[in-house]
């Protein structure tokens, strides 16, 4: 048996600009980071080996790839010829919140079955493959933050490239500033989740109108300001660009924000927060904000919402388990 783990992420600023459609023409940078919140995969030999499972949120059990439901799995399985397998996934965050579940699966998945094999591939070339599938293959309207940042973890500055290539640049902060930035960071559960897919198909078309690509460069410059604000140890000003690029980004697409979100928002802001923006593509899921530990107790009051705990992880995608090989 083979069990890996591969973390989501939180994005805090030029999320948009990973979508082909935009870095082919401007290029694009996201800053972001993994979080200690888990995708969790394993793969071991199926009891009979003529059939293929899967177990996620409903079960598959069938003789012929092809018939698998799930569309990565059968495009993954395909493409790797494996098959009399038995694959389980564990995630601890619902999909559907904008932590990056879905490409946490990719990577996951690639990473378990390359394992699985007894083939090393790099965490770049993994997100390289994650990127293939879910853009390329099966079509999705998303960008490539999601992919690198499972794959690499670590809190880093992501910039897409004109060419398709991706390079990941790792911030190095002081170890008190990190501490505080992660002190700072608190995240609270909406209550509503999204399909993530309509929202960028919308935020896809939307690009090229007029003063939405503008947003878009924009931000990008921002990720670039607040990278350099965490590295001089100004957490107050990257505190403000949180709220100076949340009012940008949720200009790209109708569904990115409603009232609900806009009265959190505002009430946050009211009781201690510098910033703050609702992660993933928008519609419902996490709102992050960035407000000073000693501010944080008025703010929940203020909010009355689900506290979620997170912690920055700098692994990425890893091998947590490898049983005996007793199968040929």
């Amino acid at each position: 048996m083979i069990i890996t783990k591969t973390p989501f992420r939180m994005s805090f600023c030029g999320g948009g600009s990973d979508m082909p459609d935009f870095y082919r023409e401007y290029g694009g940078c996201v800053l972001s980071t993994s979080i200690n919140r888990y995708m969790y995969i394993s793969v071991h030999p199926y009891f009979d080996e003529k059939k293929t499972a899967l177990k996620y949120s409903k079960t598959e059990i069938v003789e012929n790839i092809d018939k698998i439901e799930h569309r990565i799995c059968r495009c993954v399985l395909n493409d790797m010829n494996v098959s009399g397998v038995e694959i389980t996934s564990t995630a601890d965050v619902p999909s559907g919140t904008g932590l990056g579940s879905s490409s946490a699966f990719t990577v996951g998945l690639l990473h378990s079955l390359y394992c699985y094999r007894g083939k090393y591939v790099s965490k770049n070339k993994i997100a390289e493959e994650a990127c293939d599938v879910e853009i390329n293959r099966l079509g999705n309207p998303i960008g490539k933050q999601d992919q690198y940042a499972a794959a690499c973890g670590g809190l880093n500055l992501i910039s897409f490239h004109q060419d398709d290539t991706v390079s990941v640049e790792p911030l190095i902060l002081d170890l008190e500033t990190r501490k505080a930035l992660q002190e700072n960071i608190v995240v609270y559960f909406t209550g509503l989740t999204h399909d993530a897919n309509k929202i960028l198909e919308e935020q896809k078309k939307n690009i090229f109108q007029k003063g939405k690509a503008e947003n878009l460069i924009q931000m990008c410059a921002m990720a670039r300001t607040m990278k350099q604000s965490l590295e001089n140890n100004d957490l107050s000003d990257f505190g403000k660009m949180l709220n100076e690029g949340w009012m940008k980004k949720r200009e790209l697409a109708s569904g990115i924000a409603d009232s609900r979100i806009d009265t959190i928002y505002e009430r946050a802001m009211a009781n201690g927060a510098l910033g703050g923006k609702l992660l993933g593509a928008g519609g419902g899921g996490f709102l992050m904000f960035y407000c000073e530990k000693y501010k944080q107790k008025r703010m929940e009051k203020a909010l009355g919402l689900r506290r979620f705990p997170v912690a920055f992880e700098h692994d990425g995608t890893s091998v947590v388990y490898i049983g005996d090989k007793y199968w040929d």
